[in-house]
């Protein structure tokens, strides 16, 4: 009796440490789980997806587009970024350490371990290129693929280190989700898509110098060969100027194409002009907060203007049926 009552106080008494040990274990798995999305670049994807998918409503304007596969290129899109992003952590992770903006990232505070990223990228991309190649077309897993290997090796192991021209140059890559969207949708390349790829290799020098000039001693201390370094503050900010200039009739592409109408045309120019007129604010002034200003309007830039070559095309719709 006395034993039953001690072994009863015994287990009430252990109820506490249980309940406290699966809070613990419950944390670790969430932590654990965020660290694998942070893997991810969730904003980053988000914002490639979008391009592709915007490129897909454009690319087939007579034939609705089947939502096996759009859905189809959605996920593959996403796979394959994701990917690429993994793929550029593990890459980077010996400068991430040095630098203030990634020093948090799971591989530098070694919340993941390199093999499980790396499984994790090989997953992402496997499935990518299957999803793509067996719900979409060759075409479109091809260009993922070559995507894939251009951002995460071409540019992350070897351009990012040999100029200072490596994100012009990288940029390539950052701007192939609008033709990977295009050839979902159609099976095949065609001026609207280049349009498309343009617009977005032209933005992002414009949108990545900024933070570049603004996370200068990052780089400096990773031994990055960013502009800023190696030629200074005012030839950065001239240049982000130039691309900002180029990016005002690059944008108005898609009207030559036949791809949007005046909708997205005055309202591209009027982006555009904004951008322009940040970048000239930025060459004055010069500070960091100036531009980390621009930095993050050129993403919001990005995003508007393809919301806005969504819109024109859904009102060009609207107005071909009650024109009939």
């Amino acid at each position: 009796m006395i034993r039953t009552a001690a072994a009863a106080e015994s287990a009430v008494g252990d109820a506490p440490a249980r309940s406290a040990g699966r809070l613990r274990d419950r944390g670790a798995a969430d932590a654990r789980w965020r660290a694998y999305v942070a893997l991810c670049k969730p904003r980053v994807v988000s914002l490639v997806v979008f391009t592709a998918l915007v490129s897909m409503c454009l690319a087939a304007p007579d034939a609705p587009l089947s939502w096996t596969v759009m859905l189809a290129g959605v996920l593959g899109v996403t796979l394959a970024a994701a990917s690429a992003a993994v793929l550029n952590q593990v890459a980077d992770r010996d400068i991430d350490a040095l630098m203030r903006r990634t020093m948090g990232r799971p591989l530098p505070t070694h919340r993941l371990h390199l093999a499980e990223a790396l499984g994790l990228a090989a997953v992402l991309g496997v499935a990518a290129l299957l999803v793509l190649g067996l719900a979409v077309n060759l075409l479109t897993a091809a260009l993922a693929l070559v995507t894939l290997i251009g951002y995460a090796v071409v540019y992350t192991r070897w351009l990012k280190w040999r100029t200072p021209q490596n994100i012009v140059l990288g940029g390539a890559a950052g701007a192939a989700p609008a033709l990977i969207g295009w050839t979902a949708a159609t099976g095949a390349l065609a001026p609207g898509a280049l349009s498309l790829f343009l617009i977005v290799f032209v933005w992002t020098p414009a949108h990545f110098w900024p933070l570049a000039i603004a996370r200068r001693a990052d780089y400096a201390a990773a031994g990055v060969p960013m502009l800023p370094l190696t030629h200074g503050l005012a030839f950065t900010r001239g240049r982000i100027l130039a691309y900002a200039v180029a990016l005002v009739p690059v944008s108005l592409m898609p009207c030559v194409a036949g791809l949007s109408g005046p909708v997205y045309g005055v309202g591209a120019l009027l982006l555009g002009c904004e951008f322009v007129r940040r970048a000239a604010a930025l060459r004055r002034r010069g500070g960091d907060a100036a531009a980390m200003a621009l930095f993050r309007y050129s993403i919001s830039y990005l995003t508007m203007l393809f919301a806005l070559m969504l819109m024109d095309r859904w009102l060009m719709a609207l107005l071909a049926i009650l024109m009939r």
